[in-house]
């Protein structure tokens, strides 16, 4: 899966590059851009202001979390603030320095990702100043029973576009316990690709902001349509109940994301249609996301009006209340 990132500073949404050199402020509004990204993958909402202890943006984050699926980190380093994001709406906390049993043990593993950012395979932490000592395979398995994944980044690499050594992200697969998230040097759509490839969530910044990324061919690309070239799509409303079963290809897929609109392929018509183009009853796409295979896909959307061609809000029955 692919995890869009946005850094904020005084509100806005910022690139740095080894967690020092501002880089870029992006122009558009923290809100706007994460309801966007939201489309693409869960949205990874790092609070730089909380990082580095000079102030915070917690209202701020509240707002992206009620339009985007948000992991949010920076500055959580006890159960009191922990609690405040996830009461915001976060669906996971990421903790890096404080990432320790004793905090850890405050809550459920599932809502925890823990941070290992480290350079050469050391630990560091104090916002990547300072090395521990500790290796991240050593961590890692130190602290795996308390979270429910990683986010390993490459410190040395962040915010460089220089691209990511992939023989060792298939060595750390394999030494690392819990599910990975990987950061740090993401440079190109095909690098992107081949890391979901590995079974991998990538988190990407710089190369986003930048224009080197294209995140619909990224979505595209990662799904396995070589064994299924027609891809299953469970459709539900925003409340989670589902609407509908349709399928997409490669071309349909990529409709629905660029146009942010219900697009599918009919098996019967062989060809793209888009829901609601005659009957008027449209769907906007808040979300795509893929399954653990890479062939099954699961689309949010904002129905209008019913989905089903025989008058039902679902094609699986009437409007749960």
């Amino acid at each position: 899966m692919i995890i869009p990132s946005i850094d904020i500073i005084d509100g806005k949404a910022v690139q740095l590059r080894q967690g020092r050199e501002h880089v870029l402020t992006a122009e558009r509004d923290p809100v706007d851009l994460a309801a966007e990204f939201n489309r693409y993958g869960e949205v990874a909402v790092i609070d730089l202001d909380a990082a580095l202890g000079k102030g915070d943006n917690l209202e701020l984050i509240s707002r992206i979390c009620r339009v985007a699926d948000c992991r949010v980190g920076g500055g959580i380093r006890d159960r009191e603030r922990g609690q405040d994001v996830l009461r915001a709406g976060a669906s996971q906390i990421i903790i890096g320095t404080a990432a320790e049993p004793g905090l850890l043990k405050e809550f459920p593993p599932e809502r925890i990702i823990v941070a290992l950012d480290h350079r050469g395979g050391e630990v560091l932490d104090k916002g990547w100043t300072r090395g521990t000592g500790e290796t991240i395979i050593d961590r890692a398995e130190r602290l795996a029973e308390f979270c429910g994944g990683f986010l390993v980044t490459f410190v040395e690499d962040e915010g460089g576009m220089g691209g990511m050594d992939l023989d060792a992200l298939r060595e750390l697969k394999e030494q690392l316990p819990n599910k990975l998230t990987v950061a740090g040097g993401v440079a190109a759509t095909e690098e992107v690709i081949e890391i979901s490839k590995l079974g991998l969530d990538v988190q990407v910044g710089m190369s986003l902001y930048t224009g080197k990324l294209d995140l619909v061919e990224s979505v595209v690309g990662s799904i396995d349509f070589e064994r299924c070239p027609l891809v299953p799509t469970i459709v539900q409303d925003e409340a989670g109940q589902v609407l509908m079963l349709a399928y997409n290809s490669p071309d349909s897929l990529r409709e629905a994301l660029r146009k942010g609109k219900g697009v599918y392929y009919s098996r019967s018509r062989k060809e793209l249609w888009e829901k609601g183009l005659t009957s008027g009853h449209t769907q906007e796409l808040v979300s795509c996301r893929t399954d653990c295979d890479r062939d099954a896909l699961l689309f949010t959307v904002r129905q209008k009006g019913v989905a089903c061609h025989k008058g039902n809000y679902s094609c699986f029955g009437g409007r749960h209340r």
